[in-house]
Order: structure tokens, then C-alpha cells, then sequence
């Protein structure tokens, strides 16, 4: 079934080339342009990447700190205890627990975003596979959200640090900022990301790696951006 866009999605797309790649300047330009809700969009980023999802060797996580950050802060929670769990408490976490924490969440209570472990809490968190696996949510040393470090992770989590992961199409989607922002921001965090997604390329990959980057904000249409295309000053 073909899916069914909004009026407005439909005006923004008007003379809209999906096959056309734009430099990443021009793409933001065009992402600002063609957003026309009255909230503050959020400006989303995906990259298409030609790996095996299905291959461990093969997958791409992690997370990273944008150059601009994302406007928005993350509701951040940490599985700590003693002088650590008043550390993150006071770092920005909205709830910090143990066993506790564990059973809140296998309660049915998901009001955040990231979640951040020390390496000796996981023998409770482990129990939350099931529940924060397919969400994306679950604690990794991957993506920086296991560590000895909470109050430090908490903070940088808190400030808007970005959490990310291929889909099981190979495709990696984050935000990368507001609609709001300045071009030259979302071109420099956009740059960011890329490269950073670059610097990562898993070594079982072997051939074309990026095959695809686009951009859109949360009610537009989407942009290709070239992948041999340089950010130029933003206008």
C-alpha cells in the first residue's frame, strides 16, 4: 500500500527531484526552506550504508557529541549505586537505581532516552534485554553508555550526545539538529557526523562502504546529498 502523505508534506515536496544530490550546504538550505510547520523541526540525518546487518562484524553503533549539539537536552538514567549513583544524580540523571530501577522499568516506565551502566550494574540491567534491546535503549561499551565513568557519560548524554545504530536495512539515522539553527551548524554537524560514520567503517566491509546520505527536517521531504560534495560556507 503506497503510503499516504500530508497536505503539507505534499506542498513541500512540489518540484521536489528526490534523485537530485545537492551539495550539503545547498541541501540544508533546502531542508529550511521546505519546512512549514509552526514547531521547531527536527533535522534528521541518514546515512545508507552497504554492510551486512546481519553480520556481527559487520554493524555500526556508537554514539557522538555534534559539533552544535541537537537542541534538545536527553532525559538520561543511570544504573549506579553508592557515592557513583549521587555522582550521576547530580551530573543531570533523572533516576538512578539498582534492582529498583530494574523493576520501575519492567513495570512499564520508558520516560527517557538513553540509559547509562557501570560495568557492575549489569548483572541487573541484563535483565532488561527484552525490554530495552528493541528499543534501542539497552546499555552498551559500543555506543559509551557502559562505563566507569557514569557521572561523566550522564552529563555528556544529558548535553545532547547522540546514541546510533544501523537499522537491519544497514541504514544509520540521527539527529542533527533544529531546523532553528544556523545553515552553517547544521552544515558543520552534518560534516560531523559523516566523518565520523566514515572513521568507523567496520574492516569486514570491504568495497563501497556510504552509499547514500540524505537530509529532511521532520515534516519534509528528504535530500540526497553528494557524496564527493564539500560543505561550502553556508549562506
Amino acid at each position: 500500500m503506497a503510503q499516504k502523505h500530508s497536505k503539507r508534506f505534499r506542498k513541500a515536496a512540489e518540484n521536489h527531484d528526490r534523485h537530485k544530490a545537492y551539495s550539503v550546504a545547498d541541501a540544508v538550505k533546502q531542508v529550511k526552506e521546505k519546512a512549514s510547520a509552526k514547531f521547531d523541526e527536527t533535522v534528521d540525518l541518514a546515512i545508507k550504508l552497504k554492510i551486512d546487518a546481519k553480520q556481527a562484524d559487520q554493524l555500526v553503533r556508537g554514539s557522538l557529541s555534534l559539533p552544535h549539539g541537537i537542541g534538545k537536552s536527553m532525559r538520561v538514567v543511570a544504573f549506579a549505586e553508592g557515592e557513583m549513583a549521587e555522582a550521576a544524580k547530580a551530573a543531570g540523571a533523572i533516576e538512578v537505581g539498582a534492582q529498583d530501577l530494574v523493576d520501575k522499568i519492567t513495570g512499564g516506565w520508558m520516560d527517557f532516552d538513553v540509559a547509562v551502566a557501570h560495568p557492575g550494574m549489569m548483572r541487573f540491567v541484563g535483565k532488561l534485554g527484552k525490554v530495552l534491546g528493541p528499543k534501542g535503549l539497552m546499555p552498551s561499551p559500543k555506543s559509551g553508555t557502559v562505563t566507569d565513568k557514569v557521572a561523566e557519560a550522564v552529563a555528556e548524554f544529558a548535553a545532547g550526545k547522540i546514541e546510533f545504530r544501523n537499522d537491519k536495512e544497514g541504514n544509520v539515522h540521527m539527529v542533527v539538529g533544529k531546523v532553528s539553527f544556523d545553515a552553517d551548524k547544521l552544515v558543520d554537524n552534518i560534516n560531523a557526523a559523516v566523518q565520523h560514520i566514515k572513521s568507523i567503517r567496520p574492516q569486514a566491509v570491504k568495497g563501497e562502504y556510504i552509499t547514500g546520505v540524505y537530509v529532511a527536517s521532520t515534516m519534509g521531504p528528504g535530500f540526497k546529498i553528494s557524496n564527493q560534495a564539500e560543505a561550502a560556507p553556508a549562506n
